[in-house]
C-alpha cells in the first residue's frame, strides 16, 4: 500500500533535520550533488535549485551562473542564508521559502532546474515535476538526483514495508522508475537523456531530462 506524504509532515521532518543535516547527509550524498552540479554547469545560465536546504551545494556552482534556491523549510533556509553570507556567494540571486508543487516563477524562467533528493519527498511528485518543466526554458534541462526504487521483487516488498517508518523522516523508499517513465510519456515535451547510478548502494540515480525546443509557428 502506498503511504503518501503531506506538507506538514515534510516541513516538521526537515525542521528537525536542519541542525544536523550537513553532518548526517553531507558526505553521504556528496557524489550525487557534485554530479548534478557538473551537469547543471554544462548548460549554465540561470539555475533553480529546488530543495536547496542548508545550501550545502551552493559553493560548488561557478560564479558565472545565477542561482535561485527554494525550500519548504525555513530552518533549512536559515542555514543556507548564513552560508551565502559567510562565503560571500554573490552568484546566489535569492533564497525563498516555496512549495515545489506551486512555484511562483513565470513560465520558462530558468535554463536548468536542479533537485537533489527532493522528488521522492514531496506529497505529489508528478505535480512537482510538471512545475519544474513549466519553469524551464525550451532546450533546458531538469537535473535530478533521486532515489529510484524497485519496480518488483524482494527489494520492492522491503521498500513498501519500510514506507511508514521513513515517511516520518520526510521521504519515501518506494519510488520506482515507472513513475518517471509514465510522467515522461504523459508530458510529451521532455525526454530522458541520462540515467546513471549514484551512491550509496546504487539506489539513487542522476537523472537528466531535456525539454523540447519551442516549435516555430
Amino acid at each position: 500500500m502506498t503511504v503518501e506524504l503531506d506538507l506538514a509532515t515534510v516541513a516538521k521532518a526537515y525542521a528537525r533535520w536542519a541542525p544536523v543535516y550537513d553532518v548526517v547527509f553531507g558526505a553521504l550524498f556528496n557524489r550525487g550533488r557534485q554530479a548534478a552540479i557538473v551537469a547543471a554547469e554544462r548548460v549554465g545560465g540561470r539555475i533553480l535549485e529546488v530543495g536547496v536546504g542548508t545550501g550545502i551545494s551552493l559553493p560548488g556552482y561557478s560564479s558565472q551562473t545565477r542561482i535561485v534556491g527554494i525550500d519548504l523549510s525555513e530552518p533549512m533556509l536559515r542555514k543556507a542564508r548564513e552560508r551565502v553570507a559567510e562565503l560571500s556567494l554573490d552568484h546566489v540571486e535569492s533564497l525563498e521559502v516555496m512549495d515545489a508543487e506551486h512555484l511562483s516563477f513565470p513560465d520558462a524562467s530558468f535554463d536548468v532546474v536542479v533537485a537533489h533528493y527532493v522528488v521522492s519527498t514531496v506529497p505529489h511528485p508528478e505535480t512537482a515535476l510538471d512545475e519544474f518543466a513549466r519553469t524551464l526554458k525550451p532546450g533546458g534541462e531538469i537535473v535530478l538526483v533521486n532515489r529510484v526504487g524497485a519496480d518488483a521483487g524482494l527489494r520492492r516488498v522491503i521498500e513498501q514495508w519500510l514506507e511508514p517508518l521513513v515517511r516520518r523522516l520526510g521521504w519515501r523508499t518506494a519510488f520506482p522508475w515507472g513513475r518517471f517513465a509514465r510522467w515522461i510519456e504523459r508530458r510529451g515535451d521532455v525526454q530522458l537523456i541520462e540515467r546513471r547510478a549514484m551512491p550509496p548502494f546504487g539506489h539513487f540515480s542522476l537523472l537528466r531530462f531535456a525539454k523540447s525546443e519551442a516549435i516555430a509557428s
